[in-house]
């Protein structure tokens, strides 16, 4: 069987997906995968860490627990998951079996963290040894900065949280230089700023941190789940995608001035349209919208957003929390939106296929942009009936694969992949050639220190035999 050598680069612009938070449970990987058809460049996950408060580690909404509070920061610290890690903690509670599922499944991590700006280096230092071993991981440290919301803003000023940032994101890194941080802030509060808000506190965190993000809501509830948005109510708004736009370039601007003139990556952390204030029609129409901007406007300063989230409780995800059953979720029109935008190709990352390869070869993982991987090609006479991958009992690999635009995870105890899903909704109407294209992420979802100088970084596979592709044309008679 030919194969040749395939490669996976960045998209014109990434997207990433949130996955749990204050509002919605984490779903898992082999579901999103199936409901979407593809693996997104990040999965964001939502946590804090207050090691010294009382009740920590458990969740502040049930160690706190207090009818009075009426504001989803009311309690004494953020109504995040918890961090389990760090000084006497462990990697064998969340976030990190979150990460793993992420990461076995071709995507990096995005672990937005909300600590306290007192924490002392030995905590940040161990953090980072804690995420020494997963990859590329986007953190994003303290966001929302600027705001008055979370527990840290209340706990020190915006110069101590700022300096916080960058000291945090130093020592981080130090101990783990697979991490890049995230600064996320206020940038252009209005179409004649000449400064980002609170510029003099945060410059030196604009410049330390590897990628700037805004969150942008083009609408939002903040008052869920304690109060209704009605009209003239004043826990809700709703703002034009194009200003949206604007505000978002015009802060990237800003940043780039801080930064002397030289650009970093500029992302949008939490992106989406608030269905409780549009409805669910006007909540798809705004997410098209914005992608729609940014493909008119070849907006290559924009490197990624987030759509915030896959599953909510209230109406910020692509799917509603079925009330009588968390693990059932109800997709919203904004799903079937989504899913038509991020298989195009501006959202789609770049795949090229050269070389001819022999076994036995080598496949690298470096992250979701940058991956070698190895591709097959396929003829199709017509519309199958059957195609599917037969792998020997003794093949314990991981495998993300894509044919025909759809893509498959192939876990290690996994034997047989049925491709068939990838016809069902293209289905052949002549005669076809396609390319079967695989690629190797770790299966355990962390980078083997065995494994070179270079482990951080990549992640390496031995392939030595392919499994048998099975195509039928006609039925089983």
């Amino acid at each position: 069987m030919e194969i040749k050598k395939v490669h996976m680069g960045p998209a014109k612009c990434a997207v990433d997906l949130g996955d749990g938070s204050e509002r919605g449970e984490y779903v898992n990987q082999d579901e999103i995968l199936q409901k979407l058809g593809r693996p997104h460049r990040s999965i964001s996950l939502m946590y804090c860490y207050y090691p010294h408060d009382d009740g920590f580690p458990g969740r502040a909404s049930v160690v706190h627990a207090n009818p009075d509070v009426k504001f989803a920061w009311g309690y004494p610290y953020d109504d995040y998951f918890t961090y389990k890690g760090g000084i006497s903690g462990t990697t064998d509670d969340e976030p990190f079996t979150c990460m793993r599922d992420i990461r076995a499944h071709g995507q990096d991590v995005t672990l937005t963290i909300t600590m306290d700006p007192k924490l002392s280096d030995e905590y940040l230092a161990a953090i980072g040894k804690d995420l020494s071993t997963f990859g590329r991981v986007f953190l994003r440290i303290n966001h929302e900065a600027t705001g008055n919301w979370f527990s840290f803003n209340k706990r020190g000023s915006y110069q101590e949280v700022a300096d916080f940032f960058v000291r945090a994101s130093k020592i981080i890194r130090e101990n783990a230089p697979n991490v890049q941080t995230i600064i996320c802030i206020d940038g252009a509060e209005s179409p004649d700023a000449t400064e980002i808000k609170y510029e003099k506190e945060f410059a030196a965190a604009v410049i330390e941190a590897d990628i700037w993000s805004v969150d942008k809501y083009m609408a939002l509830h903040w008052g869920w789940p304690y109060d209704i948005a009605e009209p003239g109510g004043n826990s809700h708004k709703r703002l034009k995608v194009r200003d949206i736009y604007e505000e978002t370039k015009r802060s990237f601007e800003l940043y780039k001035k801080i930064n002397g003139g030289i650009a970093k990556p500029m992302i949008m952390s939490e992106h989406d349209a608030d269905g409780d204030v549009t409805g669910p029609f006007e909540q798809a129409d705004m997410v098209r919208e914005y992608a729609e901007i940014l493909e008119s406007e070849n907006a290559d300063w924009f490197s990624a957003f987030t759509f915030y989230q896959f599953r909510d409780r209230g109406r910020l995800g692509l799917e509603i929390e079925d009330p009588n059953n968390p693990n059932v979720g109800i997709p919203q029109p904004v799903m079937a939106t989504y899913k038509e935008l991020i298989h195009s190709e501006r959202f789609m990352p770049k795949i090229e296929v050269s070389d001819k390869l022999e076994l036995p070869v080598t496949l690298r993982w470096g992250n979701s942009e940058d991956a070698d991987g190895l591709a097959i090609p396929l003829h199709f006479e017509k519309q199958p009936h059957f195609c599917e991958a037969i792998f020997d009992d003794d093949d314990d690999s991981n495998y993300i694969m894509e044919l025909g635009g759809k893509w498959f995870y192939k876990s290690p105890k996994a034997k047989l992949i049925d491709f068939m899903p990838a016809f069902f909704e293209k289905p052949l109407t002549a005669e076809t050639d396609l390319t079967l294209k695989i690629f190797a992420p770790p299966a355990t979802g962390e980078n083997n220190p065995a494994q070179g100088d270079d482990w951080q970084s990549n992640f390496y596979t031995e392939v030595k035999k392919l499994p048998k592709i099975r195509i039928l044309f006609n039925p089983v008679l």
